[in-house]
C-alpha cells in the first residue's frame, strides 16, 4: 500500500527495507517511559507520555514542529536538566533503573545514552581528540595504545576512518557537514553507550550525506538501541522498525513502522501522514 504525505510518497518498497516486525519479538525492551510530563515554567510541553523502546532497533519519533518529540528525546538522557525552569514528571527507566533517581550519576548516564544533535558540533580539536575526549574523561583507556584502538574502532563504526586516517591530527571542524556528523557519531560511540539518541541528524545535510548517515544507522542498530527524531516520514519509514507520532505534546499513536504508515489506527496519525496536518 502506498501512503501519500503531501508530495512525499512512502512506498511498500521503502517499508520493506526495515526489519520485519516479527523479528522484534527477540528484542527485549531497553527503555520504558510512563506518564512522562514536562513543564517549562507554567507551560506544559508534554502530557503523560508512555512508551516502550526495544533494544537493537530504531524507534522514530515523528510529528509537526513543536509537537514535543525533541523535548521527550531530551528527557531520555536528562538534557532538560540543563534548561532553567524545566520540570520532568513521571518515570523513565533504562534496564529497569529509574534514570531520575537522585542517586544516579548523570555524567555516567550520558555515557550510557549518547546524543547526536541536529547540527554537527565537533569540538575545536583534532579529529583524533574529538573521538578521544570521552574515553579520556571517563578513564576508559589504560594507555595510549588503548586510546588509539578506541579512536580507530569508533571511526570505523561511524564509517569515517578510511576518509580521515591520514589526517587525524587535523581539525574536526575542517570536515564536510556529513563527515562532521559521522565524527559526532564516532564521538558518541567511543564511550561505549547502550543507547544513541539522534535529534534530526540529517536535517542540515545534503541527500548524499543523508543516505550515508541512514545506512550507518541501519548498521548501528545491530549493536545499539537507537531513537531518532525526524521531520521526514520517508526517512522514518526507511530507517526505523518502531514509530511514535507526537502532536501538541501528546503521544497519539505508536507501533510497528509499517503499521503506522500503512494502517494507522488514529485519525490524527492518518491526517499527518496524508499531509492534512503538519
Amino acid at each position: 500500500m502506498d501512503v501519500l504525505a503531501g508530495k512525499v510518497k512512502v512506498t511498500q518498497k521503502t517499508l520493506d527495507q526495515t526489519m520485519n516486525p516479527a523479528e522484534l519479538m527477540d528484542h527485549p525492551i531497553r527503555l520504558t517511559a510512563r506518564d512522562v510530563t514536562v513543564h517549562y515554567g507554567a507551560k506544559q510541553a508534554l502530557h503523560g507520555i508512555s512508551i516502550d523502546i526495544p533494544d537493537r532497533a530504531v524507534t522514530a519519533f515523528i510529528g509537526p514542529s513543536g509537537c514535543g518529540k525533541s523535548t521527550f528525546l531530551r528527557c531520555i538522557n536528562r538534557m532538560n536538566d540543563t534548561i532553567e525552569g524545566a520540570k520532568v514528571g513521571g518515570r523513565i527507566e533504562l534496564d529497569g533503573q529509574d534514570i531520575y533517581d537522585p542517586k544516579l550519576d548523570v555524567v555516567e548516564l550520558r555515557a550510557r545514552i549518547g546524543m547526536v544533535f541536529q547540527k554537527p558540533n565537533p569540538f575545536p580539536k583534532s579529529i583524533y581528540d574529538n573521538v578521544a575526549y570521552g574515553p579520556r574523561i571517563h578513564g576508559l583507556a589504560r594507555n595510549k595504545a588503548d586510546l588509539d584502538e578506541i579512536v580507530v574502532s569508533s571511526l570505523r563504526k561511524a564509517g569515517l576512518f578510511e576518509e580521515v586516517k591520514d589526517r587525524l591530527s587535523e581539525p574536526g571542524t575542517g570536515l564536510s557537514g556529513g563527515q562532521q556528523q559521522r565524527l559526532c557519531i564516532a564521538r558518541a560511540i567511543a564511550v561505549g553507550p547502550e543507547v544513541i539518541l539522534m535529534d534530526e541528524p540529517c536535517s542540515a545535510l545534503d541527500p548524499i550525506a543523508t543516505a550515508i548517515i541512514e545506512e550507518l544507522i541501519d548498521e548501528l542498530r545491530e549493536n545499539y538501541t537507537i531513537v531518532i527524531v525526524t521531520h521526514s516520514m520517508q526517512q522514518a519509514a526507511r530507517v526505523s522498525q518502531k514509530t511514535a507520532f507526537f502532536h501538541l505534546g501528546n503521544l497519539i499513536e505508536q507501533g510497528d513502522t509499517e503499521d503506522i504508515f500503512t494502517n494507522p489506527v488514529n485519525k490524527q496519525t492518518q491526517d499527518y501522514i496524508m499531509g492534512r496536518i503538519g
